[in-house]
């Protein structure tokens, strides 16, 4: 089997995959399910090679799977410091940061049972070098 089915078809997994990389480059780690972070994992260490390449065909294998959103970064105050498309702070902020690593860039931490349902939660992000 190559990946997990995540209970749902072929489209509505593939959309849930790219939201959840997309968030997982805006916002550097995120909580969800432990079989979806199992899967993030996979993707978001491929997407950090692709980052290191660097190159033109990289950048375009990357928008495949990643969204066209925006991170912005507030100060205190509310007010907007910075912003950036996802793709741009991937291949400029997040591969320079792994480039002497080889592999395992994220990390996958159990949290303990969802509340409404008990499904099991993990905190998924990257690591700090």
């Amino acid at each position: 089997m190559g990946y997990s089915k995540l209970g749902r078809n072929s489209d509505q997994r593939k959309a849930l995959i790219r939201d959840l990389i997309t968030d997982l480059i805006i916002n550097e780690s995120i909580e969800t399910t432990l079989s979806r972070a199992k899967e993030l994992r996979k993707l978001a260490d491929k997407m950090i090679t692709l980052g290191k390449k660097g190159d033109l065909a990289a950048r375009r294998k990357a928008a495949e799977l990643v969204r066209f959103e925006k991170a912005t970064e507030l100060n205190e105050d509310g007010e907007v410091v910075k912003e950036q498309y996802a793709i741009k702070k991937l291949f400029e902020e997040l591969a320079p940061k792994y480039a002497n690593r080889n592999g395992g860039y994220t990390r996958v931490l159990k949290t303990g049972p969802r509340r409404g349902d008990s499904a099991p939660m993990a905190l998924i992000a990257f690591v700090e070098e």
